[in-house]
């Protein structure tokens, strides 16, 4: 049975690239969400650095532009817009990249409204090196998902995927220092995860309607 437009789970992508890598996995993501019938919007974090300081790294002006120009950036309308909320980024230190903490933090307007509560909630990310810090950077993101009211979505070993890339904790890759684009094998966790958070999102969306329908309804029989 097809959806309406009122009907479909809809789906933010929120994450921050440098190099290409942590974007090639959003996209995947996006992939897998839309093959489970969501609507997705893809938005890339901006930088938080002067021109200057980004002149010092060879290309990241370049690829910044050209992967602007390919997404928005996030914004608070697009969190409240979405049953689902997936956030994306390389490791910086162990921890999640300013530019996406930047756009997290931004929502402390809707944190303080509870417009967030009850959304799902995923995170994927990449690193430079083997053992760089994946998985804790994956689990830092858990915190503020948590303080948001996300219902957080791991991705466990649910998908025979799981035993050959990624983590428990969302899709990941290694770059090795040089910006080598995510195995298949980590695109296909990736797209796992797509699917896995649009069903999740999908069954809380159906849940709070039925639940807001149940609570309507005996406030018409408490008047009759």
């Amino acid at each position: 049975m097809s959806q309406t437009a009122d009907e479909q789970t809809k789906v933010l992508i929120a994450f921050y690239s440098r190099s290409g890598v942590t974007e090639a996995l959003a996209v995947a993501v996006a992939e897998g969400a839309r093959a489970a019938g969501a609507e997705v919007r893809l938005r890339r974090a901006r930088e938080v650095v002067p021109p200057e300081v980004m002149a010092k790294a060879k290309g990241w002006r370049e690829q910044a532009e050209a992967m602007n120009a390919r997404y928005e950036a996030p914004t608070e309308a697009d969190a409240e817009w979405a049953d689902a909320i997936v956030f994306g980024t390389p490791t910086r230190f162990g921890s999640v990249a300013s530019e996406l903490k930047a756009y997290i933090d931004g929502l402390g307007g809707l944190w303080a409204q509870g417009k967030l509560n009850g959304k799902a909630g995923s995170v994927f990310g990449t690193t430079s090196t083997p053992h760089g810090g994946n998985e804790s950077t994956l689990i830092s993101l858990y915190n503020p998902m948590a303080h948001l009211g996300l219902v957080i979505v791991p991705l466990g070993y649910a998908d025979p995927a799981m035993y050959k890339a990624g983590t428990p904790y969302g899709a990941s890759a290694v770059s090795f220092n040089e910006a080598k684009p995510p195995t298949d094998d980590d695109l296909e966790v990736a797209r796992f995860q797509g699917r896995r958070v649009a069903f999740v999102a999908q069954a809380l969306k159906a849940a709070g309607a039925t639940a807001t329908k149940e609570g309507q309804g005996d406030q018409v029989g408490a008047g009759s």
